[in-house]
C-alpha cells in the first residue's frame, strides 16, 4: 500500500462534527422508477432533487422516521417491513457529518403527492444522474442504477 492510501484514515476527533442521522427511502413503482422530490426554496440546498425521507428523531428508528416521514411529507401509508435497506451515505457538510441509510420500497398506500409543495419526479434509474442532488446523495445514484 502506497503512503497516504486508505489506510491513512481519519481519526481526529478534535471539533469533530455533530453527526446527524437521516433516513431515506427510493420508492420504487412498477415500472422500475423512483421518485425524487425537489427541495422548496425555503429549506437549505434549495431546488437539489433529493430521496424522500427525513431526520430520526431520539428513541425513533430509521424504520419509523422514515414511515413517519413519508406520511408527512408524500401523504402515503407504508410499514417498516415494506422497507429493505440498500445502501447508506456518509457525507461531512460544513456544520454536521451526515449518515443516511437508503431503504428501497415498493408497497405503499395511496398517491406520493407533495404536501410541503415540493415538486415530485419518478426517474428511471438511469437517468438520476440528470437531476442536481445534494453531495450526500451523489454515491446512490449508481447503487441504484446497478441495483434496479
Amino acid at each position: 500500500m502506497e503512503p497516504g492510501g486508505c489506510w491513512q484514515a481519519e481519526t481526529r476527533t478534535e471539533g469533530a462534527k455533530p453527526i446527524l442521522l437521516v433516513a431515506a427511502a427510493a420508492l420504487v413503482d412498477p415500472d422500475g422508477r423512483v421518485l425524487i422530490a425537489q427541495r422548496p426554496e425555503r429549506k437549505a440546498m434549495a431546488g437539489l432533487w433529493e430521496f424522500p425521507g427525513g431526520k430520526v428523531q431520539p428513541g425513533e428508528t430509521p424504520e419509523a422516521a422514515l414511515v413517519r416521514e413519508l406520511r408527512e411529507e408524500l401523504a402515503i401509508e407504508t410499514r417498516g417491513s415494506c422497507l429493505a435497506p440498500i445502501a447508506f451515505a456518509s457525507h461531512g457538510y460544513d456544520d454536521f457529518h451526515l449518515l443516511m441509510p437508503l431503504f428501497a420500497c415498493r408497497v405503499w398506500a395511496g398517491v406520493p403527492r407533495g404536501t410541503e409543495g415540493q415538486r415530485l419526479a419518478w426517474v428511471a434509474p438511469v437517468r438520476l444522474a440528470d437531476y442536481p442532488m445534494p453531495p450526500a446523495d451523489l454515491p446512490l445514484i449508481p447503487l441504484l442504477r446497478d441495483l434496479l
